[in-house]
């Protein structure tokens, strides 16, 4: 019998995609906090800024050591896997809260007519 499994990589690749989606905005939103800290002099908040951008950078870096640890690479524990590495306390909420118990990287094709 056949077994629908996931493809990893391609999986972690689409979620570093959302990721720097995501990301991308909030660094461009810490670059001008950093700005106006910078011209106020504010040191402190300068080095929370450069701290969260570090943070925003390296949860894309992050996904790339993420393990399957589902046997033959089945998805039933892939997505949660991924939605683990998501820090929702800077980004928000995961993409993947709107598929709770479904696997997003696994799509149905399309009947052809």
């Amino acid at each position: 019998m056949a077994h629908i499994g996931i493809n990893v990589e391609l999986a972690k690749e689409e979620h570093k995609r959302h990721l720097r989606r995501v990301r991308n905005k909030l660094l461009a939103e810490k670059d001008v906090q950093y700005m106006k800290a910078l011209e106020a002099g504010d040191t402190e908040t300068q080095q929370r800024v450069v701290a969260e951008k570090q943070t925003l950078r390296d949860c894309v870096n992050d996904v790339d050591h993420i393990e399957c640890s589902c046997s033959c690479h089945d998805c039933c524990g892939f997505t949660a896997e991924l939605k683990s590495h998501w820090p929702e306390d800077l980004l928000g909420p995961s993409p993947l809260d709107r598929y709770e118990g479904e696997n997003i990287y696994i799509r149905p094709t399309e009947p052809t007519e």
